[in-house]
């Protein structure tokens, strides 16, 4: 990422970055409370941005990481919550979406959703989005999907996750 300073505001963009970050958990700190009070947001001292490190600070198999991705279908962006391991399999987005999916770049990630890459979650986006749950989510009694930021994530039942976000349940990993 490049340091440099916004003109307009006279900040470092890595400030800028920062508070992004922390209105990110923020719009899902506010989500929970709205819609599901009794959820708790997780927060960590160590990086939770990758399954692996997720994983391993979660003390869960990778599986259970309730990874989002953030892909363009067309001219429509949606989101595909899936276990953390899972693959995705081109052929079953294009069946299921009717065109090739393409994942977002960084920057289409955070304009779209609000959140980081590595804190991306289908809960507090900044638009609304279409969710997408894939069944390997089904294998598990509760995923940790993130919550806003690349140090935290929330415990949910995946049917709970699919409810609260109006999420379809789709078969589009290998």
């Amino acid at each position: 990422m490049t340091n440099y300073v916004l003109p307009f505001l006279g900040l470092p963009r890595l400030l800028i970055r920062s508070q992004e970050r922390r209105m990110s958990l923020q719009s899902v700190r506010q989500f929970l409370a709205d819609h599901a009070p009794d959820i708790e947001i997780i927060e960590l001292n160590q990086s939770t941005a990758t399954v692996e490190l997720a994983a391993k600070a979660h003390n869960v198999e990778p599986g259970q990481i309730a990874k989002t991705l953030s892909l363009k279908v067309k001219d429509t962006i949606i989101l595909v919550v899936a276990k953390g391991d899972a693959r995705m399999d081109n052929k079953k987005l294009k069946t299921t979406f009717g065109a090739k999916a393409r994942m977002l770049n960084s920057d289409e990630v955070v304009n779209a959703t609000g959140h980081p890459v590595g804190g991306v979650c289908p809960f507090g986006l900044e638009h609304p989005l279409p969710v997408y749950c894939d069944v390997s989510l089904k294998g598990y009694s509760e995923v940790l999907p993130a919550a806003g930021s690349t140090h935290s994530a929330v415990r949910i039942a995946p049917q709970r996750m699919a409810e609260l976000t109006s999420a379809t349940w789709v078969d589009v990993c290998q």
